[in-house]
């Protein structure tokens, strides 16, 4: 799910510069403090699940790069809040840009992380990384966040064994409507464990409709792929790897099996009208 997401991040002294043009803005800047400030309160608030005070940091026409107003977004917050309220957040700011028209430009990194028991024996983790680009204005006064988008973002949920699997799903950040790529899952699964996963591919939209599920017996290199279509309706996608895991327990000449891990990883895949050639993410395309 979208930019629920890391902690631990320093404002106002130990973050670096910001460049507007060819002027240089210091930490001390009052434009670059009130930034950093209102991205600061977003924090505080998503940890305490202060829904209001959140929503509030959002220009009331904000609209962001999967297309969600803020009606949606605030539905999807509480929903996931309703769900999961142990989730920690964090960001680490990399640049800010302040544009002509007043405007600001922040490149960071969101990250979140939750602990999530399922039973006394099996309990699970989920984590999320983002890399976002936010945009705000000045309204009355007051920074708010007009609008957002993500480059790249991973989200795992693990449980059980799953959780120490070293999983590497791979799919091209930025595709072109209609286009073919392949995506890629990798993971060595434990000793004596039957493995079986599968690759789906969802649009970014709201509500969420979950792509069906065809599970197989992980191949003998243990790399599974998976050849997608992206969509024609300029919707951003979501490429989902399901994952269980499993022991045979003989005895008496009777096999049980126990469910020993299971998991979900998803990255984003953004679907654009044109790749820029000067793009790194271009590198991450597959012809």
């Amino acid at each position: 799910m979208k930019k629920f997401l890391v902690s631990l991040f320093v404002f106002l002294v130990l973050a670096p510069l910001s460049y507007a043009g060819d002027k240089t803005f210091s930490i001390f800047d009052n434009n670059t403090r009130g930034v950093k400030s209102l991205l600061n309160s977003q924090i505080k608030y998503a940890n305490k699940n202060n829904f209001e005070k959140f929503i509030s940091t959002y220009d009331k026409n904000y609209k962001n790069g999967d297309g969600y107003d803020l009606e949606i977004y605030s539905k999807l917050v509480k929903e996931l809040w309703e769900n999961y309220d142990n989730i920690k957040y964090g960001i680490k700011i990399k640049d800010i840009t302040f544009e002509k028209d007043g405007t600001a430009k922040v490149s960071l990194i969101e990250t979140s992380h939750a602990d999530i028991p399922v039973t006394k024996r099996m309990s699970g983790v989920l984590k999320s990384e983002a890399d976002s680009v936010y945009y705000l204005k000045k309204i009355n006064g007051k920074w708010k966040v007009t609008s957002d988008k993500i480059n790249e973002e991973v989200t795992s949920m693990l449980y059980g064994d799953a959780i120490n699997l070293n999983i590497k799903l791979t799919a091209p950040h930025e595709v072109t409507p209609g286009y073919e790529y392949t995506a890629s899952l990798e993971f060595d699964p434990p000793k004596d464990t039957f493995a079986i996963a599968s690759i789906s591919k969802d649009k970014v939209e709201y509500p969420q409709k979950q792509a069906k599920e065809v599970f197989r017996k992980l191949p003998d290199d243990h790399i599974l792929e998976r050849l997608f279509i992206s969509n024609k309706d300029n919707a951003n996608e979501y490429v989902v790897a399901s994952i269980g895991l499993t022991k045979a327990n003989i005895k008496d000449l009777s096999i049980k099996l126990s469910l020993t891990g299971f998991g979900y990883q998803i990255i984003r895949v953004n679907v654009v009208d044109e790749i820029k050639k000067d793009n790194k993410e271009d590198k991450n395309v597959k012809e």
